[in-house]
């Protein structure tokens, strides 16, 4: 019995102790085969060696049992100790992602402009030279249309294609698709042969087109003046409109913004900073996509995504926004679940 004894105990785990267990008490086990051989004694001998056996089945039942209670006690022990929790520790920061600049600025634009009624609308950025120059009224030796500022791409169907250099293609398919009144915003990348600190061959524009009988400058000026102070969160806003030119509209507008040139503080200071370029549709322009020019007329105004960006957040050079350094993303960019509120730093 000593000896059964010491293999149970000498049981490492549960799977070592169940052997065991199944040697000796298993249907086939030791303790078994001696209980089936007691039909071959006779009354008197088998009542006093069953009685032995019996006492010797319940011992080690109880061996294996008590053993098997202490290994389970030692691996719950053991998982509780590679488990533990050091709650005076520190604690681990969660590295989560944010929204990028870029993508933040065009959620806070398409929210200001979405509730003056515009509508998103999109394009491809591989476009026909028709819709991204011809149809906006910009001519033949028009310097945009030279190799050294624009990505041409093989001719298709005869016609040259080009990465679009800004978003306003998305306004002709817009004119073409959809009849007036008409009013959407034109997200999207743009493509142009520049790089420096402040130029990239791949950045974000955002243009706005409302056609619509009767509108006028005072509506523009309205519009473009509300989206800035809302923009930068400044309720007055310095803003001033300057006469410019643009093939695509007429009369055509600089836009400008109060500034502190020293500082760089927006809305500070008697400086002035050109911020976007803005104009009345060009008659040419409706007349191009089948809009008669002496019954509607529009307004139209672009702007630099990562330009307002870095006004905004008083980003100096462009070329981080897309080196994808994770501690300036951390910097720079929005928690992903905060939402885009109208109000969000207005005065």
């Amino acid at each position: 019995m000593n000896e059964f004894i010491d293999r149970i105990a000498a049981a490492g785990d549960l799977r070592a102790l169940d052997a065991v267990r199944v040697e000796l008490l298993g249907k086939s086990g030791a303790i078994t085969q001696q209980l089936k051989q007691l039909g071959s004694l006779d009354p008197e001998a088998r009542r006093a060696r069953g009685a032995e056996l019996n006492r010797l089945r319940d011992a080690l039942t109880a061996a294996v049992e008590a053993r098997k209670q202490a290994l389970e006690a030692a691996e719950i022990a053991a998982r509780i100790a590679a488990e533990r929790i050091d709650v005076t520790l520190p604690p681990v920061p969660d590295v989560v992602g944010s929204i990028h600049p870029v993508s933040r600025t065009i959620e806070e634009i398409v929210a200001i402009l979405g509730a003056m009624g515009f509508a998103v609308a999109e394009g491809p950025d591989i476009e026909s030279d028709w819709n991204n120059f011809g149809a906006l009224n910009i001519p033949a030796h028009h310097p945009a249309r030279d190799d050294h500022d624009t990505f041409y791409l093989a001719a298709q169907d005869g016609e040259a294609r080009v990465l679009r250099t800004h978003t306003s293609p998305v306004q002709i398919r817009t004119m073409l698709r959809e009849p007036p009144p008409i009013r959407v915003i034109a997200p999207g990348r743009t493509f142009r042969a520049d790089h420096d600190a402040t130029h990239s061959p791949m950045f974000h524009q955002c243009e706005a087109l409302a056609i619509d009988r009767d509108i006028t400058l005072g509506h523009l000026k309205g519009c473009i003046i509300d989206f800035l102070r809302a923009f930068f969160g400044i309720a007055s806003l310095p803003v001033r409109f300057r006469a410019s030119y643009f093939p695509f509209t007429e009369p055509s507008m600089e836009v400008d913004i109060g500034w502190n040139r020293r500082s760089g503080e927006i809305g500070a200071g008697g400086d002035w900073l050109e911020i976007l370029g803005s104009g009345m549709v060009h008659p040419n322009v409706l007349a191009n996509c089948g809009i008669d020019p002496r019954e509607w007329q529009g307004f139209a105004f672009g702007m630099g995504v990562e330009r307002l960006a870095m006004l905004k957040h008083g980003i100096a050079d462009l070329r981080p926004f897309y080196e994808s350094d994770i501690r300036w993303l951390r910097h720079y960019g929005t928690p992903a679940c905060a939402p885009v509120t109208l109000h969000e730093g207005v005065a």
